[in-house]
């Protein structure tokens, strides 16, 4: 829907989005409704979704590092271990500062690092139970934010958004490495 034709919609259809277009379509010559409120409303949607995890890491005590550490030694799968420099690496982060986060979260009691069988000076880095379970709860809690977010659509408008967003998102992978490659 335009701004034109969202001014002529009953005032409960419009959202703050289309009001926004409203106001700034007479000052910036060119602006073009229909993609400045996708964008627009994307960037909304990507906030709101930040702050349900921001709540969702606060409900379970964590800081958004810590959550990070816990989810790639999820996503390496069973027995839920690595190497520490395997994971900094996918953190993107200098191994001194995982260090120091590894301190913190071995002290919590979410993570063990234990001496490889092979060579007693390499460590391994693994979940604890309690780990394991933090981490599921700020999924479930995500989960849960993500499904109430969603929720207003059918399932083929989900389905027809999911793909519409692929398309978006299949022509940016095109130009260079995925921003998500963490999701890897």
């Amino acid at each position: 829907m335009t701004a034109r034709h969202a001014a002529a919609e009953p005032a409960r259809t419009r959202d703050s989005i289309d009001r926004h277009i409203l106001r700034w379509e007479h000052e910036v010559p060119g602006l073009e409704p229909d993609l400045e409120g996708a964008v627009t409303r994307m960037q909304m949607l990507v906030r709101h979704l930040r702050h349900e995890k921001e709540a969702a890491l606060a409900r379970h005590g964590l800081k958004l590092w810590e959550y990070e550490i816990l989810w790639r030694l999820r996503s390496a799968g069973e027995p839920y271990r690595m190497a520490p420099t395997r994971l900094a690496r996918g953190l993107g982060v200098h191994p001194a500062t995982l260090t120091s986060r590894l301190d913190r979260l071995q002290s919590a009691g979410l993570i063990t690092r234990e001496h490889t069988t092979e060579d007693r000076r390499s460590l391994l880095v693994g979940l604890t139970p309690r780990g394991a379970e933090t981490w599921a709860a700020v999924i479930d809690d995500q989960r849960e934010a993500e499904a109430g977010l969603l929720a207003p659509l059918t399932g083929k408008q989900l389905g027809d958004l999911a793909a519409l967003l692929r398309v978006v998102a299949l022509a940016v992978e095109e130009d260079g490495p995925p921003l998500m490659a963490h999701l890897d």
